[in-house]
């Protein structure tokens, strides 16, 4: 597959300290836990990694401590085929988050500390505004300061760029953002964060969603976990279902996976309820692994997956 039109995606990088336990501990409690594993994680890298791991010519935009952790970034990036812009900061950290993932259900709970990234600023994104204004799909989420996010979708959306943003972990959002979005792509619990309506079917997320739609944004995909996908714009609604791919073993980068399938499927011109479907299929895929960046698919594997049906 060619890799169609670049994709450029801002956002963290954070090494994943993750332990699997039977139960998450209560405050002041010490348990033992089954298992611990040291990874790359963050957001963006996530999404960077699953869109380079698609074949997309992808570039990661970030901050980066000068440490092993800021190593792992780049070496993870390599691997996966992803061109990275990485503003070195040796006054801070490279990130890292911890992740509980519950073994009875693969569910998780995370705190991230994004360290240098917390430092991206206005600036930074000034200095990159050509990189950006070169791609064909432009990615963000908001673990990085919103100011910097509104800036380079911005610099995005003047130069035609076909704009996703992420709106993960959930905030309340100024106004002004909605309208730089081609695409918003939050779950039930970030639709609900913006719009304050309770989402727990697929025909809430259909409301919310109009909601969103009223604030100027032009596409919003809902993402429903074992419920698949709302597709909502203002000339279709389509919900598309979940692409099973075997048992879940865990959820965490699910999401992340999903927005780097759509980023690499939209910047080959793929239509957006198809770009939806692909990744789908993507994520669905990627909730069969432990991990986030080890359990990102290739091509063909995703291909292999929508070919069985």
């Amino acid at each position: 597959m060619a890799s169609g039109k670049p994709v450029v995606i801002l956002g963290v990088f954070v090494a994943d300290t993750a332990y699997r336990a039977d139960r998450q501990p209560r405050l002041g409690e010490t348990i033992l836990g089954n298992s611990f594993k040291l990874g790359p994680g963050g957001k963006g890298s996530n999404q960077a990694v699953a869109a380079g791991k698609l074949g997309a010519d992808v570039t990661f935009l970030t901050r980066l401590g000068v440490d092993p952790f800021a190593d792992m970034a780049r070496q993870t990036w390599a691997q996966a085929g992803v061109k990275n812009a990485v503003i070195d900061t040796p006054e801070s950290y490279t990130g890292a988050a911890y992740i509980f993932v519950e073994e009875t259900t693969g569910n998780n709970a995370i705190i991230v500390s994004p360290g240098a990234a917390t430092l991206i600023s206005s600036a930074d994104i000034e200095a990159n505004a050509a990189l950006i204004s070169s791609a064909g799909v432009f990615v963000t989420q908001l673990e990085q300061p919103i100011d910097a996010a509104m800036r380079a979708l911005e610099i995005a959306r003047g130069a035609g760029v076909t704009t996703i943003l992420n709106p993960a972990p959930a905030a309340k959002l100024p106004d002004r953002i909605y309208t730089l979005c081609d695409y918003l792509t939050p779950n039930e619990t970030e639709t609900e964060e913006l719009t304050g309506m309770k989402v727990s079917s697929v025909d809430d997320a259909r409301a919310a969603a109009g909601k969103l739609l009223e604030k100027g944004v032009g596409t919003v995909i809902v993402t429903l976990g074992d419920k698949g996908a709302l597709l909502h714009s203002k000339d279709r609604s389509e919900h598309i279902p979940v692409i099973n791919a075997g048992p879940v073993v865990e959820t965490t980068g699910a999401g992340d996976a999903f927005n780097g399938g759509l980023a690499a499927a939209l910047s080959l011109g793929v239509e957006p309820l198809q770009a939806v479907r692909f990744a789908c299929a993507v994520a669905g895929i990627s909730v069969t692994r432990p991990g986030t960046a080890p359990s990102m698919p290739t091509l063909q594997e995703v291909e292999a997956l929508l070919a069985r049906g």
